[in-house]
């Protein structure tokens, strides 16, 4: 049974170092355990949505709110999938201070990400636009 997790949290080091040390652990983990999914970050906020067997899915999720480098985590969306909208990716990455703002205006008040202002369907609908306009980088 495959499933579609989407959530947010902040960020607790927002150094570029530990940011990229967390997208490293998350390609080296996810790979073994048929995990697929895009992270996207900007202004210390982190959107991911993960993909996999639904045990697997929960295990990571429940690993990552009890993580120390992440704070006020919040499951935006979840549901049973028929197929991976992300299954070319075992962690893609979207790097919003390079991202043209209209697209992030388009789904909300302000041209910052925040996706507790919105709704899971409505974030969800932003990772399938950065998709849709190549705007995830680091397939591997």
């Amino acid at each position: 049974m495959l499933v579609r997790l989407l959530y947010v949290s902040r960020a607790v080091d927002k150094d570029p170092k530990a940011i990229e040390a967390i997208l490293d652990a998350s390609r080296q983990h996810n790979v073994s355990n048929g995990i697929t999914g895009v992270l996207c970050y900007g202004g210390g906020i982190f959107l991911q949505a993960i993909e996999g067997g639904r045990a697997a899915v929960n295990k990571l999720y429940n690993h990552i709110v009890a993580d120390k480098r992440h704070q006020d985590v919040v499951l935006l969306h979840y549901q049973e999938i028929s197929e991976r909208r992300f299954g070319g990716w075992t962690m893609g990455q979207v790097n919003l201070a390079k991202l043209n703002t209209s697209i992030v205006l388009k789904y909300s008040e302000r041209p910052e990400l925040d996706p507790y202002a919105v709704s899971g369907a409505v974030s969800l609908a932003l990772l399938e636009e950065l998709m849709a306009t190549a705007s995830i980088i680091g397939r591997a």
